[in-house]
């Protein structure tokens, strides 16, 4: 299977359309139609059920959309951090991505204590919006990355987890619901005057609802203060909290299993040395 044939058989799955897919392409729609065609040969078997407004996959497509992303990230992976390391001139190092916000004094130390180690390499942390972390992971934007279960996909990933907790609700101090002993999830996303931030999808818009668009947890918390919105998040968020602001647990929310996690092939001394110095800590 080439390179080229997996693109266009992922551009044509994510468009559901040929014609909008050659278009994305910039390439004519009759060689991707024969493209695909020869693909669905090689491999013995249909991919998409064809329809008069355009196509849909069927099960085997849909096992080869899931392998091809992985196989094409791995692709673009080997490409970045193959130019990374040119660019250092051969020099060591490791990137590590972290949600904007979160975990800031476990990741502080973790990087003092590797720091100390004597084979330590430099280690440039990447911070973004929620959601962005296990992307940037695969696609070799990030050697490492601290991610959280169950909002982040650890789907091929080796992990170790560095810490497990439950979740809180963080108020604006005075508000009529920060003196309850306890929430409820469904309670604390339906909350009328304080309605949760929507974050950016990986193409950067937002999805549809009544709260403030935000990028970071410093901006919402900046919000919370000002009575404008509310947040769930770990409890261990709270040990950093303005005085302005309270904290309700949430019962029935899930726990939050926060994890390193780094490419099962990865051959880097530096990840390895950061992933043991996470698991000693």
């Amino acid at each position: 299977m080439e390179t080229r044939e997996l693109r266009y058989f992922v551009a044509v799955a994510e468009e559901s359309h040929i014609g909008r897919a050659a278009e994305r392409l910039g390439i004519a729609q009759p060689p991707l139609s024969r493209a695909i065609a020869q693909l669905e040969r090689r491999l013995g078997a249909e991919l998409f059920v064809r329809t008069p407004r355009g196509v849909t996959l069927t099960s085997a497509g849909e096992t080869l959309l899931s392998e091809g992303r992985a196989a094409l990230a791995a692709i673009e992976a080997a490409e970045r951090r193959t130019r990374r390391t040119v660019a250092n001139a051969g020099r060591a190092s490791v990137v590590l991505t972290a949600k904007a916000g979160a975990s800031s004094e476990l990741m502080a130390k973790l990087l003092d204590a590797y720091a100390a180690e004597p084979d330590a390499v430099d280690v440039e942390v990447v911070l973004s919006p929620p959601g962005h972390q296990a992307p940037m992971l695969r696609d070799g934007r990030a050697d490492v990355a601290i991610l959280h279960r169950p909002f982040d996909d650890l789907s091929g990933f080796d992990t170790d987890p560095l810490n497990v907790e439950g979740q809180v609700l963080v108020l604006p101090a005075g508000h009529p619901l920060s003196t309850r002993s306890s929430i409820t999830l469904a309670e604390a996303t339906s909350i009328p005057d304080l309605p949760l931030p929507r974050w950016p999808r990986l193409d950067g818009s937002y999805p549809d609802g009544p709260g403030p668009e935000l990028r970071d947890q410093t901006q919402v918390l900046q919000l919370v203060r000002l009575g404008r919105t509310a947040i769930v998040l770990p409890e261990s968020a709270q040990a950093n909290l303005h005085s302005e602001l309270t904290v309700v647990p949430v019962s029935d929310a899930p726990q939050v299993t926060t994890v390193i996690a780094w490419p099962p092939h990865s051959t880097s001394p530096g990840v390895a040395g950061l992933v043991r110095t996470a698991a000693r800590l």
